[in-house]
């Protein structure tokens, strides 16, 4: 089989390596949420992230691939990128899955290009086309549409968590492209968990006293899947897939990441997502891939999650 995978072009391997980066993006939202079962988010959080550290730099080292930083000044905006792509994502993200179902958390949180766009319109001078309008209403519309049926319980602390999520997803991936960094993409990667490890590790002291990750069989499993391939293996491959195929394709070929997510909720975490559910998800996705396939303007992509 590996020779054959070897005889393929480097366009259909990146096709096929990317099938493999929404198998692994989208189930990890379920393994995520069965390791919050039984284990603390901040716990949770430091160690996927130090699996996921482990993994890049194995891998970069597979691969012949430095990981040093040489410039001071892409050192502090590497830092400054993972307060946003890092901490505050692994943050927001446990805590919304705590408090709404994951395939509501999933698809709020791929709503990112969405954000992204708008935050590069003063950030990076870009300018509102049609697309971009038109992306904005469907994602409002969508939003609207999940929220409505919880509104008369208050607040939606989930979707309000996981919408934070994107955003500052959004943030961190807008600051990258106007910090113009030069570097392996992977090594700033790299030391992007590695510092926002450093960070949610404070905060676990904080507000957790200490590391805990005493828990049954299946939640270790969540976590260990979580952190390997989640947070290693999945943003190796995609860095790979980059690479060797237009930004347009890739960044559509993730947006199956949050559907996967969601028949993944529904199969194992027994969800049944409703019509007004459907509905929502179909209009954010919509709004997204409408965002992500630009044809009159460039949007920011995927720098890390």
């Amino acid at each position: 089989m590996r020779r054959h995978f070897s005889a393929l072009s480097d366009p259909v391997k990146a096709r096929l390596l990317l099938v493999v980066l929404c198998l692994g993006w989208g189930t990890t939202w379920v393994t995520m949420r069965i390791a919050l079962e039984e284990i603390p988010p901040f716990s949770m959080r430091v160690a996927t992230l130090a699996l996921g550290a482990v993994m890049l730099a194995m891998f970069a080292s597979l691969r012949g691939r430095s990981l040093a930083v040489a410039s001071a000044r892409t050192r502090i905006h590497i830092c400054v990128a993972s307060l946003f792509n890092i901490v505050a994502f692994s943050v927001f993200t446990p805590f919304a899955q705590l408090a709404a179902e994951t395939s509501r958390v999933a698809i709020m949180v791929y709503t990112m290009p969405i954000w992204a766009t708008l935050l590069a319109l003063p950030i990076l001078g870009e300018r509102m086309t049609p697309t971009r309008s038109m992306a904005l209403g469907l994602c409002i519309a969508g939003m609207a549409i999940l929220v409505a049926p919880l509104a008369g319980l208050g607040i939606p602390a989930g979707i309000m968590l996981a919408l934070g999520a994107a955003v500052s997803w959004a943030a961190g991936t807008v600051y990258l492209k106007w910090a113009k960094l030069d570097g392996d993409p992977v090594a700033m990667t790299f030391w992007q968990v590695v510092f926002g490890a450093i960070v949610v590790a404070i905060c676990l002291l904080v507000f957790e006293g200490s590391l805990t990750l005493q828990a049954s069989g299946r939640a270790l499993f969540g976590l260990i899947y979580s952190g390997i391939i989640g947070s290693g293996l999945c943003y190796f491959l995609w860095f790979s897939i980059v690479r060797q195929l237009p930004a347009s394709t890739s960044a559509l070929g993730i947006l199956a990441s949050p559907v996967i997510g969601v028949i993944t909720a529904m199969i194992v975490l027994g969800e049944r997502p409703t019509w007004f559910d459907a509905i929502g998800f179909a209009l954010m996705l919509s709004a997204s891939a409408l965002v992500v396939m630009r044809p009159d303007g460039a949007a920011p992509t995927r720098e890390v999650v």
